[in-house]
């Protein structure tokens, strides 16, 4: 049977997203992407689930913003369900550059605590871009749970989606900055100082947030 010049090309595009280089699985998602058809949607997503390569997930990701979201979205929704943390991790960030509202009810309290510190933090990226207006607070409550987790990259990941809530998450983060855990205070302070002044960097207010932290324990010993 001779294919038609559209099935060589279908073909020859699902083969070089699964081409042991890189590179040629970038083209083939650029490809994807560039001249968008709904029928490679359920590979791109297959593809996303299993794709070790940092650069290549996020063309697969863009290729998948270039078709319809009334196609992607339900597809994605199914993903973020699924076992394999990375492909609830890259569902989560591609519905985050989608921006469809549709998808808020997929962000459960059970994905923004998710035990893998990347899909937690996929989760955070995308409620803080899919949030409903005026459930902005019940957000901050649900996003404060997670203060004083994880390292460097984690705790920087959250202090930015409630630092993007803005003000609203104000009351939450103070409340935060008594907490009985020590890393969840120092967390919570080095968050406060980062959104006073978003200059300061992340790693100096983390610093000055253990120092307060410890000034304060110490101050209690002494009492």
């Amino acid at each position: 049977m001779t294919l038609s010049k559209e099935d060589t090309i279908t073909m020859r595009v699902l083969q070089g997203l699964e081409n042991k280089s890189s590179s040629v699985r970038v083209q083939a998602a650029l490809a994807v992407g560039t001249t968008p058809d709904p029928g490679f949607i359920g590979k791109l997503v297959e593809r996303c689930a299993i794709e070790p390569d940092f650069y290549v997930r996020e063309m697969l990701t863009w290729a998948l913003t270039r078709h319809a979201a009334s196609m992607t979205v339900p597809v994605l929704l199914d993903e973020v369900r699924s076992e394999r943390a990375q492909a609830r991790s890259q569902a989560l960030h591609t519905l985050s550059k989608i921006g469809d509202r549709q998808a808020w009810p997929a962000i459960t309290p059970a994905l923004l605590s998710d035990a893998d510190d990347e899909v937690a933090r996929s989760a955070w990226r995308a409620a803080v871009v899919l949030v409903p207006e005026g459930e902005e607070h019940e957000l901050a409550v649900v996003l404060a749970t997670q203060l004083g987790r994880g390292e460097h990259e984690t705790q920087l990941s959250l202090s930015r989606a409630l630092i993007a809530l803005g003000e609203v998450m104000s009351p939450t983060l103070a409340a935060a900055t008594t907490d009985p855990d020590p890393r969840v205070r120092a967390h919570a302070i080095a968050t406060e100082r980062l959104w006073r002044d978003p200059n300061a960097g992340f790693e100096s207010a983390v610093e000055e947030a253990k120092r307060i932290v410890a000034l304060g324990e110490a101050g209690q010993e002494e009492r």
